[in-house]
């Protein structure tokens, strides 16, 4: 008779077979436009998507702003993710391999890199996030403070899941169970929320800290647009770009606009602190309990999959041969070491950091794929002799946008601070921040990449004899 562990082993290799990076064949292409919008509504919410909806308040944000922050970012975040996802969906590869046409297979392992330690941050993150909750829990219902308990508890149960792969966690977690208990839990907050918030009085007052608005969309759009070098791992599984793009589109908006709004009125209706604990312990006060909190580690879990799975994927597009459930065990245990030392100060920092990185290369990204390539690669372009080497005109845009997002919104430690101030104020002479960040920089960042990159002609690759590589996949 066979044993539970060879069963389970048999249903992973029938429904998450592990994928390298070559094109899905179409007989595995499985996701509907509803599997999409299951997925992405799920991946949209969470704890850290509440802590940074009320960070809009404590910044400074009053509700009316921001709700409409919120909705602004919610639809151009949505807009772009669903937009990188029908490419994934169309050539059917991950994220990192669509980079290879416009930057070259050596040039592709510079975002490759930065989407990895991306991933292991978010994971850590989420690792600690879900770790703080659990042993809030723990200590409410039975006196019990194991923080280094829960923490390697959630690692575990991430990793499973992550070995698990895209289809399996879908059908069999997500669209089982997960989901159902995500939004029953999610509706009974929202009715404790509102029941508690005065939404007249509030709806009308002013912020207090003059956070500007469309630093408040950019605090709105950095969460769809984390998940940018994602969406193509997952969506490359879609039976048709249509679906893979409404189902993405919608799902994710829901959740996100419904999420960040929660999180601003936990501040304003309980005085909720925008910390994963001030935010934790709002949920215990208004939801009656611990069971709701129980209930949203359930969502939470499945965003640490995502990251851990993706960022085996990712470090494929270098080493295609190493095996993908080795790697997501390695990336497990490297986010859960890192999960130790994770402190909230950096949360912020780390929110605005993924923008400046990946909001500009998008930008180029869009420029290539969509208007010179009019949203068709094909398997040479990603495979073939033409994908090798560097295309090192494509890092010009990419560099003057990053560039852009810094003079915008200066961002990260004081050390970076201060050598963007000489920069542009003191060798440059610009104004800076520019418009005293009241732009925002994710736009700024997207549309000059897009803009340049579309005014610069691409150039050749630069590489070894055949273009500097060896293109072969297992």
């Amino acid at each position: 008779m066979a044993t539970t562990v060879e069963r389970l082993g048999r249903a992973l290799e029938r429904e998450a077979p592990a994928w390298g990076i070559r094109p899905v064949p179409e007989e595995h292409r499985r996701f509907s436009g509803l599997d999409m919008a299951v997925l992405w509504g799920d991946l949209s919410v969470g704890l850290l998507v509440m802590v940074t909806g009320a960070l809009l308040i404590v910044l400074g944000a009053g509700l009316r702003d921001a709700v409409l922050a919120i909705v602004v970012g919610s639809v151009l975040g949505c807009g772009a993710l669903a937009l990188v996802g029908t490419a994934g969906a169309r050539e059917g590869v991950p994220g990192m391999v669509l980079f290879r046409p416009v930057l070259g297979l050596r040039g592709s392992y510079l975002p490759t890199a930065l989407n990895l330690a991306q991933l292991v941050g978010w994971t850590a993150f989420e690792f600690w996030a879900m770790a703080r909750v659990a042993n809030a829990v723990s200590i409410g219902l039975f006196g019990l403070d194991a923080y280094p308990l829960w923490l390697v508890a959630v690692a575990v149960v991430a990793t499973l899941l992550a070995l698990g792969g895209p289809i399996l966690v879908v059908r069999r977690w997500l669209e089982r169970f997960a989901v159902y208990v995500v939004l029953g839990v999610g509706a009974w907050l929202s009715y404790r929320v509102v029941g508690e918030a005065d939404l007249g009085t509030l709806w009308g007052t002013e912020g207090t800290g003059g956070l500007p608005f469309w630093l408040a969309v950019d605090l709105v759009v950095v969460m769809p647009l984390s998940w940018l070098p994602l969406v193509a791992d997952y969506n490359r599984f879609a039976r048709r770009g249509v679906s893979s793009f409404a189902g993405t589109f919608w799902g994710y908006l829901g959740g996100n606009a419904w999420f960040y709004a929660l999180g601003a009125l936990l501040v304003l209706a309980v005085g909720a602190d925008a910390t994963v604990d001030g935010v934790g312990g709002a949920v215990i006060t208004l939801a009656g309990g611990t069971v709701v909190l129980i209930a949203l580690l359930v969502g939470e879990s499945d965003q640490a999959f995502a990251d851990i799975y993706s960022a085996s994927v990712s470090v494929q597009n270098v080493a295609p041969r190493a095996p993908q459930r080795g790697l997501v065990v390695a990336v497990a245990g490297v986010a859960l070491l890192m999960a130790w030392f994770l402190t909230m100060e950096a949360y912020e920092f780390f929110l605005f950091l993924i923008g400046s990185v990946f909001a500009p290369l998008f930008g180029v990204f869009a420029a290539h794929y969509f208007v010179r390539h009019r949203a068709r690669y094909g398997e040479e372009e990603l495979f073939g002799p033409r994908a090798a080497g560097v295309r090192w005109r494509a890092l010009v845009p990419w560099a003057v946008g990053f560039l852009l997002y810094h003079w915008s919104v200066p961002t990260g430690p004081q050390w970076w601070l201060s050598a963007a101030e000489t920069l542009y104020a003191g060798w440059l002479r610009l104004p800076f921040p520019l418009a005293g960040s009241a732009l925002g920089a994710s736009l700024p960042s997207f549309l000059g990449a897009f803009l340049l990159a579309l005014v610069l002609p691409p150039g050749r690759r630069a590489g070894g004899p055949n273009g500097g590589g060896r293109l072969g996949e297992p």
